[in-house]
C-alpha cells in the first residue's frame, strides 16, 4: 500500500476544496478502505503524526474501519498496536483527539474481549486511573466509560474492582473531568447491574450515588453547561434502570432536583433540566413519587416559578422555558397523582392568587389551573363554582396580559368541562364578546401585539365554549357573534383568520339548522381559503377551513351542503399532494365529516378516499435514516423509535466512515438541527396514520354495506398497526377493529343479532362475522394483557364492554378466551397490570397507596365495565367467575374513596343483573355489603346500592334470608325517598317495587305505596320505570285495595310517563299501562278523559 499517497489523500480531505475532497474520498473508499493495512496506518497516524487535525481524522476513520478490518490485521502486529494506541492516548494533549482515540480503543477492545484477546487492558486502565498524573486519570476514566458504554456486560466480573476504583475517582480532588467520566461510567454499569441478585453491586452503587449528585451540583454551581447536561442525562438514564438503584436515595434525589428547579439564582438551562428530570420521575416512578407526599411543596413552587417568569410569556416557546417546563411538570403531576397531592393545593391558593396585586401572580394561577384541568377534569368539575367567579372577574382584568391568559384558561376549561361550562353561557359569552370588541379596537395601538393575542384567544374561547351548547342555548347569540367574528376574516394576520374560521365552524355545529340563515354568507367567506397554498401559514388556514366546512355540513345537513361536496372533495384531494401534514389530516377529517352527513350516499367517493387512506397506512416508517452523531454511536445501523416512528440511525458518514463532502469529526454536530428535523417528520406520519385510521373507522360505520369490498384489506392494515411504536396508532387501530366488528354485526339479519347469554353460543352470527370476531379477539389479546400505555388499555376496556353488551357471548366463545379475559380483569382490578406499574417497580409499591389519579382510576372503572359486559354476555355462568372477582370488588366497595365505593357497588348491581340466579351462593355477603352501603355518605353510592339491592332481591333464590332482611332494607331505603339526589330516589322506588313484585306479602303496602306515589314520576333513571309500573299493573290485576285506593293520584302520573319523552317506558310496559288505563276508563271514565294523552293511548 502506498503510505505517502494514503496520507496525502487524508490531507486532501481536510482541504477547503469541495471537489478535491470528493476525489480524495472516492479514491480512499475504492483503493484503501477495504485493506487491513489502511487500519494499521490510520492508527499509526493517530499515535504519532504531528498534526492534531490529521490525528483526529485518523481516529474517526480507524474507529469506523476497526469492526471490519481488525480481525484481519496480523496477530504479530496487534500487541504493538494496542500498546502504542493506549500510551499515545494517555499522553494525548488535544482533548478532542483523546476522546476519539479512546473510542478507537473501546471499539478494538470489544472485538478483542469477544475473541479472548487484550486480557491485560482492564488492569492497565485501572492502574492508569489511579495514576498521580491527572491527565492519565482523565483519559483512563474516559476509556473505561467508552468500554462500559459499548460492552459493560463483558466487564461484569470486574464490577467490584471498578466500584472500588470509582469510589475514589468520583471524588477526585483535582479534576472535574475525572469525576464526570466516573459518573458516566457508573451510569453504564447501572444499566446492567442485577440489583435483585447482586447485593454487593447494589450496595456499591448506592454508596456512589450521593457522590454522583455532588458532581452534578458542582457543575450546576460552576455554570458548566456541557457538564450539567451530561450530569442530568446520567440521572435520567438511571430512572430507566432497575428501580432499586435509586430507592435508598430517592427522596433526597428528588428534593435535590426540586431545589435546583425552584432556585432563581441557578441558570435557566439547569432548572429546565431539573424540571425535565422531575417530569420523567413522575412518569416512570409515579407511585414512588406519590409516596413522598411532596405534591403541595411542588405545586406551590411551580406557581412561584410561573410568577417569576414575567408578564409576557410566548406560548410558542413556552415549553422551552423554565415556566413552560414547570407547567409541564404540573400537568404531569395532575395527570399521574391524586387530586389531593396537587389540585387541592392549587385551589387553596387560587383565590388569593387571582386577587393578587401582582399581575404575574394572577397569570400564574390561571395558567396553573388550565394546566391541571387537563389532568384532573372530573375533580375540577366538582369544584367549578369555587373558582369560576374569579375567572369571570379576571376576564375584565385591568392588565391585558392577564385578560389574554384568562381567555386561554376559559378555553381550556370549556374543552375539558364542556357540559358544566356550557351552563354558564349567559355570563361567559357576553364576557368573551366584550374582550373581542375591546381588543379589535386596539389592534393598531401600542398594545397591538397583546391585543392580537386577545382577539385570537377570544375566538378560541368562543370556539371551545359553544361546542358544548345546545341549539336553543346558542340561538340568541347568533345574530351578534356570526357577523362579528366573520368580520375578522378580512384581517391580514393568519392567526386571527384561523381562530375566526374555527369559531364559525363550531358555532355552526352547535346551532345546527339555526345556522341556515348565515350559511350562504359563511360559505362565500370561507371559499377563498380552500385554494390557499403559497405558504405554510396559508396551508394552515386552509386546513382550519376544511374543519369549519365539515362542521357546517354536519349542521345544515346533506341537501343544503350538496353543491359544495364535489369542489371540496377535489380540494382535499389536491391537499394530499401539497406536503403539509396538518392539511393532510384536515382532508382526512373532512372526509370523515362527509361520511357522517351522507352515510351510504358517500359511496361515490369510497374508492378514492379509501385508496388515499390505505396509502397513508402503508407508508414505511423505517425508511428514514438519521445521523445522530457521537452520542448515538451504539445505535448505528439499528432501528429506534422516535416520536412514534421507526428510524434507522446512520453514522455521521457512510459505511466507510466518510461522506461525499469529506469526513466529519465525531464531536462536531454542524447539522444536528437538520438531522432532528427529519425525525420531527416522523411524528407527523404517526399522527397522520392515527387520523387516517379514525376516518377509516367512520367510513366503515356510516357507509354500511357499501364498504364491504374494502373490508378485508382494511382489517389487514388495521392488524398491522397494532405493533406500531406510537400508542395513538395502536389505540386508533384497536378501536377501529371493534367498530368494524360492530358494523358487520349490525348488517346481519335480525334473527342473528338476537343473542342469548351463555356458552356455547346458542344463536350464532353468520360466518363472516364469526371470522371477523376471531380476528378482533386475536388483536385484543395481543395487546390487552401486556400493553403498558394507560389510555390504550382504557380504550380496549371501553370497546370490549360496549361490544360484549351489543354482541353477546360470541365474541368470547373461542377456546380459553374467557379464562384470559378473567386473568386480565383480575390484573387490572388488583392494580398488577403493566399499565398500572412504575417502571421496574413491584406490586407492593402500588398496593400501599390508597388514592389514585383520575387516569389511573379510569383504568379501574373501565375494567369494571368489562366485567359487567362479561356478566351480561355469560348470564348465569358468570356466577362461577364472580367468586374470582368478588374479593377485589368488595374491597373497593369498602374504600375510603367515594368514587371507588360508588363504582364497585354499581358493578355489583350490573353483575347481579347479568348472572341472574347465579348470584344465589353469594347472597349473604352481598346482602350485608349492600345494607351497609345504603347508609353511605355519598348519594351516588346510595343510588347504586338501592339498584343493587333490587337486583339481589329479584334474582337470588335465597328467599328466606331475603325475607328476613326486608324490614332492614325498607328502613334503609326510606331516607332515600327524601334526599336531593333524584337518581337515589328513583332507584329506591325501583328497589321497593322489585321487593313488592317478588315478595308482596313481606311489604306493608298500606304504608309503602303512598310513600312511593309521593315521589312519582321518576325524574332521572327511567330504567326503573320498568319495575315500578309492572308492580302497579300487577297489584291492579290482583285487585289490591292498597293500589286501587291511590288511583286518583296515579292517573296524572301515568299520563306524564306515557307522554314525552318517549324513552320513559319500554314498549312492553307502555302496552301494559295502556291496558290498565283502558280498564280504569271502563270503571271511572272521567278520570281518564281529563288527560288527552291517556285518551289517545286507548283509542282503537
Amino acid at each position: 500500500m502506498d503510505q505517502e499517497r494514503f496520507i496525502r489523500l487524508l490531507e486532501s480531505v481536510l482541504a477547503p476544496d469541495t471537489e478535491r475532497v470528493k476525489l480524495a474520498t472516492t479514491e480512499l473508499r475504492r483503493d484503501y478502505y477495504t485493506l487491513p493495512d489502511s487500519l494499521i496506518l490510520l492508527i499509526q497516524i493517530l499515535t504519532s503524526h504531528e498534526s492534531a487535525q490529521l490525528r483526529q481524522l485518523a481516529a474517526t476513520q480507524a474507529r469506523s474501519l476497526a469492526p471490519k478490518l481488525w480481525l484481519s490485521v496480523p496477530e504479530t502486529f496487534k500487541p504493538q498496536i494496542r500498546n502504542a494506541l493506549l500510551q499515545s492516548t494517555l499522553n494525548e494533549q488535544t482533548p478532542l483527539v483523546r476522546h476519539s482515540a479512546a473510542r478507537v480503543i473501546s471499539t478494538i477492545a470489544k472485538i478483542d474481549v469477544e475473541d479472548g484477546q487484550w486480557a491485560d487492558l482492564p488492569s492497565l486502565i485501572q492502574h492508569a486511573s489511579s495514576s498521580s498524573n491527572v491527565q492519565h486519570r482523565e483519559v483512563s476514566t474516559y476509556i473505561l466509560f467508552t468500554i462500559l458504554e459499548s460492552m459493560a456486560d463483558g466487564f461484569m466480573h470486574r464490577f467490584q474492582e471498578l466500584f472500588s476504583l470509582f469510589s475514589k475517582t468520583i471524588q477526585d480532588p483535582e479534576s472535574t473531568d475525572v469525576r464526570i467520566n466516573t459518573m458516566l461510567a457508573l451510569s453504564k454499569m447501572g444499566m446492567i447491574v442485577d440489583a435483585e441478585n447482586d447485593e454487593a453491586s447494589l450496595q456499591a452503587f448506592e454508596e456512589a450515588l450521593p457522590h454522583m449528585v455532588a458532581v452534578l451540583k458542582q457543575a450546576v454551581d460552576a455554570g458548566d453547561e456541557d457538564r450539567v447536561l451530561q450530569g442530568f442525562e446520567v440521572f435520567q438514564t438511571l430512572l430507566t434502570c432497575d428501580s432499586k438503584l435509586l430507592n435508598k436515595h430517592f427522596r433526597d434525589l428528588v428534593l435535590f432536583m426540586v431545589n435546583i428547579a425552584t432556585d432563581t439564582a441557578i441558570d435557566d438551562d439547569a432548572r429546565v433540566q431539573a424540571l425535565t428530570f422531575l417530569i420523567q420521575t413522575v412518569t416512570y416512578r409515579k407511585f414512588k413519587f406519590q409516596s413522598l407526599k411532596i405534591g403541595e411543596q411542588l405545586t406551590l413552587g411551580i406557581i412561584d416559578i410561573v410568577t417569576d417568569n414575567g408578564e409576557d410569556m410566548d406560548d410558542e416557546d413556552d415549553q422551552l422555558t423554565v415556566s413552560g417546563s414547570a407547567l409541564g411538570l404540573l400537568n404531569c403531576l395532575a395527570s399521574n397523582l391524586p387530586p389531593s397531592h396537587t389540585v387541592i393545593h392549587l385551589l387553596r391558593v387560587f383565590e388569593a392568587g387571582a386577587n393578587s396585586p401582582d399581575p404575574n401572580r394572577r397569570q400564574a394561577v390561571i395558567r396553573a389551573l388550565g394546566t391541571c384541568v387537563e389532568g384532573a377534569p372530573d375533580f375540577l368539575n366538582t369544584q367549578l363554582k369555587s373558582y369560576l367567579p374569579s375567572m369571570m372577574r379576571l376576564l375584565d382584568d385591568s392588565n391585558l396580559y392577564v385578560r389574554e391568559v384568562a381567555l386561554s384558561g376559559v378555553r381550556t376549561l370549556a374543552d375539558q368541562l364542556a357540559e358544566d361550562m356550557a351552563k354558564e353561557h349567559e355570563r361567559l359569552i357576553p364576557a368573551l364578546a366584550r374582550n373581542l370588541d375591546r381588543a379589535m379596537q386596539g389592534l393598531n395601538g401600542r398594545d397591538a401585539k397583546v391585543n392580537l393575542g386577545i382577539v385570537t384567544s377570544s375566538c378560541s374561547a368562543i370556539d371551545s365554549l359553544v361546542t358544548g351548547l345546545e341549539p336553543e342555548q346558542i340561538k340568541p347569540y347568533l345574530t351578534e357573534l356570526v357577523p362579528h367574528i366573520s368580520h375578522l376574516l378580512s384581517h391580514p394576520d393568519m392567526k386571527i383568520k384561523s381562530s375566526a374560521i374555527g369559531a364559525i365552524g363550531s358555532i355552526a355545529l352547535s346551532a345546527k339548522s339555526d345556522f341556515l340563515p348565515f350559511y350562504e354568507q359563511a360559505m362565500n367567506d370561507l371559499s377563498e381559503y380552500v385554494q390557499l397554498k403559497e405558504s405554510v401559514d396559508e396551508l394552515d388556514v386552509r386546513g382550519v377551513t376544511y374543519d369549519a366546512m365539515g362542521n357546517i355540513a354536519i349542521a345544515i345537513g346533506a341537501e343544503a351542503f350538496q353543491r359544495y361536496v364535489i369542489p371540496m372533495m377535489q380540494a382535499t384531494e389536491e391537499s394530499l399532494k401539497l406536503g403539509h401534514p396538518r392539511l393532510k389530516e384536515s382532508s382526512f377529517l373532512f372526509w370523515g365529516d362527509m361520511v357522517k352527513v351522507y352515510e351510504d350516499n358517500f359511496k361515490t367517493f369510497i374508492p378514492g378516499v379509501t385508496n388515499a387512506l390505505f396509502e397513508c397506512l402503508e407508508q414505511e416508517e423505517s425508511s428514514v435514516e438519521v445521523e445522530l452523531g457521537e452520542e448515538a454511536v451504539d445505535l448505528l445501523g439499528q432501528e429506534v423509535v422516535i416520536a412514534g416512528r421507526k428510524v434507522k440511525v446512520a453514522g455521521a458518514s457512510d459505511e466507510n466512515g466518510i461522506d461525499d463532502n469529506g469526513m466529519k469529526s465525531e464531536d462536531e454536530n454542524d447539522d444536528s438541527d437538520n438531522e432532528w428535523d427529519d425525525v420531527t417528520g416522523a411524528t407527523a406520519i404517526a399522527m397522520e396514520k392515527e387520523i387516517a385510521i379514525e376516518v377509516l373507522a367512520n367510513i366503515v360505520s356510516f357507509t354500511k354495506g357499501e364498504f364491504l369490498p374494502y373490508l378485508e384489506k382494511s382489517v389487514e392494515l388495521l392488524m398491522s398497526m397494532l405493533d406500531n411504536a406510537y400508542e395513538g396508532v395502536r389505540r386508533a387501530a384497536i378501536s377501529a377493529l371493534f367498530r368494524t366488528y360492530a358494523s358487520s354485526w349490525n348488517l346481519q339479519e335480525e334473527k342473528m343479532k338476537t343473542w342469548q347469554a351463555g356458552l356455547p353460543v346458542k344463536v350464532s352470527p353468520n360466518q363472516d362475522v364469526v371470522k371477523l370476531g376471531e380476528v378482533v379477539i386475536t388483536a385484543t389479546l395481543s395487546l390487552w394483557p401486556t400493553e403498558d400505555d394507560r389510555q390504550t388499555v382504557i380504550d380496549i376496556n371501553q370497546n370490549l364492554a360496549e361490544t360484549l353488551k351489543l354482541c353477546g357471548p360470541s365474541l368470547v366463545s373461542g377456546n380459553g378466551t374467557v379464562e384470559i379475559f378473567t386473568k386480565v380483569i383480575v390484573s387490572l382490578i388488583t392494580k398488577t397490570h403493566p399499565c398500572q406499574q412504575d417502571f421496574g417497580e413491584g406490586e407492593d409499591e402500588v398496593s400501599e397507596l390508597n388514592e389514585s389519579s383520575e387516569n389511573d382510576w379510569l383504568v379501574m372503572d373501565t375494567s369494571f365495565d368489562v366485567m359487567m359486559g362479561l356478566a351480561k354476555a355469560l348470564g348465569v355462568q358468570f356466577g362461577e367467575l364472580w367468586k374470582i372477582f368478588e374479593k377485589s370488588v368488595l374491597q373497593y366497595a369498602s374504600s375510603s374513596e367515594h368514587s371507588e365505593r360508588c363504582a364497585a357497588v354499581g358493578t355489583i348491581a350490573e353483575c347481579i343483573a347479568g348472572m341472574g340466579d347465579g348470584v344465589t351462593p353469594y347472597t349473604t355477603i352481598l346482602l350485608k355489603t349492600l345494607l351497609h352501603r345504603l347508609s353511605d355518605e355519598d348519594a351516588e353510592t346510595k343510588a347504586n346500592s338501592a339498584f343493587a339491592m333490587g337486583m339481589l332481591v329479584e334474582n337470588s333464590r335465597k328467599e328466606q334470608e331475603l325475607k328476613n332482611s326486608f324490614n332492614s332494607i325498607l328502613t334503609k331505603l326510606e331516607p332515600l325517598l327524601h334526599i336531593e339526589s333524584s337518581r337515589a330516589r328513583d332507584n329506591a322506588v325501583g328497589c321497593v317495587s322489585r321487593m313488592i313484585l317478588k315478595y308482596r306479602e313481606q311489604v306493608p303496602l298500606s304504608e309503602v305505596l303512598p310513600a312511593l306515589v309521593d315521589v312519582l314520576p321518576l325524574q332521572e333513571d327511567y330504567d326503573e320505570n320498568d319495575p315500578v309500573y309492572r308492580m302497579i299493573v300487577k297489584l291492579y290485576s290482583l285487585r289490591d285495595q292498597n293500589i286501587t285506593g291511590l288511583t286518583q293520584r296515579l292517573i296524572p302520573i301515568i299520563a306524564q310517563v306515557m307522554g314525552p319523552p318517549d324513552d320513559q317506558l319500554t314498549d312492553e310496559v307502555r302496552e301494559q299501562l295502556r291496558e290498565l288505563v283502558g280498564f280504569i276508563h271502563s270503571k271511572q271514565p272521567a278520570l281518564i278523559q281529563a288527560h288527552p294523552v291517556l285518551m289517545a293511548a286507548i283509542q282503537p
